[in-house]
């Protein structure tokens, strides 16, 4: 029933509003950037909209629970990636014509190489950010609706596809501009209202947090992976037929799939190398990562993935390019950091009453369900049942609207970089991309998804950071320091991660530097990207390209034409798009 109330409203205003992009697609720039026609406020909007993921509707309240207030790290970390964009990279990205990543490193490197290299980073990217916003739409859904998991991975995957087929980015741009203001709307209410209803020994506890350490009510608890609990003396569980059966103390190994109810003033079980929610260190201001010990450089490590990788996002980059000149960028990264920063007054309320009342969620790996879980146990009646649904509808936005831009994103840099293609190839990339993350988001429900889109940050940061502010802002870069500063940060960061999931048997810094390698792989990256240029010689046409991406647009028609400029915009074919926007004018002004 909450299913049906809140999903199927945001499905069908999705599909409704993508028919509004059908008539106005005509070509790849049409489908990819939306003719470049958007203004700074609608603009801002739909960045907002598409940067509000489910890492942000969810993630961030859940790793408040999980981690405590040192998450909130976190968003400081995503808002704060906007005004170093602000400063050095959203004006110089719409003035190169360009109209995806890889399609600026091949304009301003005129190397081939350069561009299926980028294209494969977008790929890595965009596969490390969709998988958890499907993974969490078919989470939620299994907790709110009580459906299979795979159904709203299934119904994310469709939705997202289909409305992409019909409108392209301009569809992309009214869908979450619209949902950017549903979002903010549906986590704003909700969070008033909760505070006003839990009354004032909850608003005390959760300002003076204990640790969690027994069940206040018969507590249900499905695991959906195997786990390892450490049981304590005296704790017990509700068999079915309502008696309750002591628990052996010692560790518990706890199938994944399993139900367990847990009788009201029971001893709740630890996780295993997990900390309780409230437990020493959880009001602290910085964030220890995994209980390792060193919370500045775990808080610095987040920050560093975050911001730097904030600059190098494909999908936010994309964009920019919708804008009408690098002016209008620069007004929509500064509007998007004000709406941003409205949004992320909110999480830390939903984080610290989720401390309070769904506690266990914790045990069950859950906590990204924590908002959506909050008012059902304020309010078991209607109002509960009616927030839970605008809570859901907020979430299930949240997953469209980003994997929207990630989905677009990706099937750019399937047809339009990796293989050369037009609109109709560009719709069947739509098609394969969605189902290819639907089959790797089903087996993925384990991951938490901040985990997953911190590490989408890392990559971007390592690859892409570097890449764009050297190509910007130094002449001397070359082709091979190019290559191979972004192979440097994408082995860098992927081979932290592979190493992360094996586990290996370390502790300390150590840890927090596989977990969160930005701290390292960033500074890696230029050094590569820098040392290995100063061993070559830079185009013929560096210098004139920095102009073309520095000097204003009404200051460059002095030196070009700007009916040729107004023509660049076009990049409506395979052949007009390798002859890029800047190499095309900095030839003209070579001669």
């Amino acid at each position: 029933m909450i299913t049906a109330f809140a999903v199927a409203p945001v499905v069908l205003v999705t599909l409704l509003i993508g028919l509004r992009g059908v008539a106005a697609m005509r070509t790849t720039s049409d489908f990819l950037v939306a003719s470049r026609r958007v203004s700074p406020l609608l603009n801002s909007a739909a960045v907002s909209g598409e940067y509000l993921s489910a890492a942000s509707f969810l993630g961030v309240a859940g790793l408040v629970v999980k981690d405590g207030i040192g998450a909130l790290w976190y968003p400081v970390g995503f808002t704060a990636g906007y005004i170093a964009m602000l400063a050095l990279v959203a004006a110089p990205m719409r003035r190169s014509g360009a109209l995806t990543v890889p399609d600026f490193a091949e304009a301003r490197l005129a190397s081939p190489a350069l561009r299926k290299l980028a294209a494969v980073v977008v790929l890595v990217i965009s596969g490390l950010y969709l998988v958890p916003q499907f993974r969490t739409a078919g989470l939620v859904l299994s907790v709110v609706g009580e459906q299979p998991y795979w159904v709203g991975v299934v119904i994310a995957g469709a939705a997202v596809s289909i409305t992409l087929v019909l409108g392209g980015m301009r569809a992309a741009t009214y869908v979450q501009a619209f949902q950017f203001f549903f979002k903010l709307l549906l986590f704003i209410v909700p969070a008033v209202w909760l505070l006003t209803q839990v009354g004032p020994q909850v608003r005390t506890e959760a300002l003076h947090p204990v640790e969690f350490t027994h069940f206040e009510r018969d507590t249900a608890v499905t695991f959906r992976v195997p786990v390892t609990l450490e049981v304590p003396p005296g704790a017990a569980l509700r068999e079915p037929d309502g008696t309750i059966r002591p628990l052996p103390e010692g560790e518990w190994q706890v199938p994944g799939g399993r139900t367990v109810v847990f009788p009201a003033g029971s001893p709740a079980p630890d996780l295993a190398g997990e900390a309780a929610p409230g437990g020493p260190g959880w009001e602290r201001p910085l964030l220890d990562l995994a209980e390792t010990g060193y919370p500045l450089l775990g808080t610095l490590s987040v920050l560093a993935a975050t911001m730097l990788g904030t600059m190098g996002l494909p999908h936010v980059l994309m964009r920019f390019h919708t804008s009408p000149d690098g002016r209008a960028a620069r007004r929509t990264a500064v509007l998007t950091v004000a709406l941003l920063s409205v949004f992320y007054l909110f999480p830390w309320i939903y984080g610290v009453l989720g401390r309070v009342l769904v506690p266990h969620l914790y045990l069950s790996g859950a906590t990204d369900t924590a908002v959506v879980a909050l008012p059902a146990q304020v309010d078991t009646g209607a109002w509960g049942t009616f927030f839970t649904g605008l809570l859901t509808a907020g979430a299930f936005a949240a997953f469209l609207a980003t994997s929207l831009g990630l989905v677009l994103v990706a099937s750019g840099a399937i047809s339009h970089d990796l293989v050369p293609g037009g609109l109709r190839q560009l719709r069947v990339a739509v098609v394969g991309a969605a189902a290819v993350v639907v089959l790797l988001a089903l087996p993925a429900f384990r991951f938490d998804a901040g985990t997953l889109v911190t590490w989408g940050f890392t990559v971007a940061a390592a690859t892409f950071c570097p890449l764009l502010v050297l190509g910007i802002w130094w002449r001397g870069l070359t082709v091979p320091g190019a290559i191979s500063g972004v192979a440097t940060g994408l082995i860098a960061s992927t081979g932290a991660f592979t190493l992360t999931l094996l586990d290996p048997p370390v502790g300390g810094w150590v840890a927090i530097l596989l977990a969160q390698p930005a701290l390292w792989a960033v500074p890696l990256a230029f050094a590569v990207m820098t040392v290995v240029s100063l061993f070559g010689r830079p185009p013929p046409w560096a210098a004139a390209a920095m102009l073309r991406l520095h000097l204003d647009e009404n200051r460059r028609s002095l030196i070009a034409d700007r009916q040729a400029v107004a023509r660049d915009l076009g990049h409506s074919s395979w052949s007009a798009r390798r002859s890029s926007a800047v190499r095309r004018i900095t030839r003209r002004l070579v001669r």
